[in-house]
């Protein structure tokens, strides 16, 4: 498939990312039976691509997570998001590995979306871009594989949303997936899961600047609402015993309550700190849309019921790694993806690591987990 126009805006050393955006013409078929097209892909590339083509390493990134995987966020200037497991010296090494992160279908930094120009009006698509699922978001990464040329991955790599996207890939692509690694996800989105989800949408939709999604004329965006639903959501990633020990009922910058309802607590402060910052950066269309894709995500539903049956068809080696305090996607749902992996008499490793931080373990300093990543990764090399 061919390009109708790609840039590279960041050029230079490739050990610290090459930005590019690509717009394919499609037709991308989604499972809800709309069809997109054209279809435009932002993504960044690290490393070279060897003469035989084997190395690559594509990186998928959580829900709110991005391409910008270890450069710099043009917006808010930050690091990438996992520079502690990419880099030089790092088990994701562009010096060994060509490393691709694309950010995914449905969201808001360069990839199709709602905030995406609809060519039928010439206007943002806003609520009238169609609903995706995590395996269309798999279908529009194998079309910007198809254009880089990488007929096979060496591994998909993902944590979260992108553990979802990681497990996808080997069932529906087998041939082009030799190992797949799978960090705090979860085969099926769970009850719990989808109600926290609901109330952060509902804030959102709430939020009187919202006007059913069409706000991106007068840029007047529904950034309260939007900020609440990342608060609620950000609860989900820490742990109960992380947040007593960073936070506790410490009081923010007072000596006594103020028997009102500013932030009396440090943890109130955090998280409207964690919610003002996010607005920022993300479009809460995009959200609505991301968060819908993971509550419909089971992937045994798409196999007869079975999540045994979904490996069937891949080689793939797996790696499953779960946290302790994770609760969001806790280890048990690790071990039902292992145990259907082994049910289906595919090789998987399996190790849940300790950490005090909750589901945001792998985004956190995690010495045990980059152990473990490079050991998967050399071993298949």
């Amino acid at each position: 498939m061919t390009a109708h126009s790609e840039i590279a805006t960041q050029p230079g050393d490739q050990r610290y990312g090459l930005r590019r955006s690509v717009r394919l013409p499609g037709p991308l078929l989604l499972d809800s039976g709309a069809a997109l097209k054209p279809v435009d892909i932002a993504y960044e590339t690290y490393g070279t691509l060897n003469a035989d083509r084997s190395n690559a390493v594509l990186i998928c990134h959580a829900l709110t997570g991005d391409q910008f995987v270890a450069s710099e966020h043009p917006v808010t200037g930050k690091p990438g998001w996992w520079t502690r497991a990419v880099g030089p010296d790092k088990p994701i090494d562009p010096a060994r590995h060509f490393i691709i992160c694309a950010n995914v279908l449905g969201s808001c930094l360069g990839s199709s979306g709602p905030a995406s120009v609809d060519p039928a009006t010439g206007t943002p698509y806003a609520m009238r871009f169609p609903v995706i699922t995590i395996a269309d978001m798999v279908r529009a990464q194998a079309m910007l594989l198809d254009h880089l040329g990488v007929a096979q991955l060496a591994a998909v790599v993902g944590g979260s949303m992108g553990g979802m996207q990681a497990l996808v890939w080997p069932t529906l692509f087998p041939e082009r997936v030799r190992a797949s690694i799978v960090i705090a996800s979860t085969a099926r989105h769970s009850a719990q899961n989808i109600a926290f989800h609901e109330v952060g949408r509902q804030a959102i939709m709430a939020d009187p600047r919202w006007r059913g999604g069409d706000y991106y004329a007068d840029g007047n965006a529904p950034t309260a609402g939007l900020a609440v639903a990342r608060m609620a959501a950000h609860i989900t990633y820490l742990s109960e015993a992380g947040l007593t020990e960073k936070f506790g009922r410490k009081l923010q910058a007072r000596e006594a309550k103020t028997f009102g309802f500013d932030a009396d607590f440090q943890i109130e402060s955090y998280l409207r700190h964690q919610g003002i910052s996010f607005v920022e950066r993300f479009d809460a269309n995009s959200y609505l849309y991301i968060t819908r894709a993971t509550d419909y995500f089971d992937l045994a539903e798409d196999h007869g019921g079975s999540l045994a049956s979904a490996f069937a068809r891949t080689n793939a080696r797996f790696c499953i790694i779960s946290f302790d305090t994770d609760w969001l996607y806790p280890t048990a749902e690790s071990r039902n993806i292992v145990h259907a992996l082994h049910a289906a008499g595919r090789a998987a490793s399996f190790v849940e690591l300790s950490s005090p931080f909750g589901h945001d373990s792998f985004l956190l300093e995690a010495p045990e987990m980059n152990r473990v990543l490079d050991g998967f990764l050399r071993a298949g090399a």
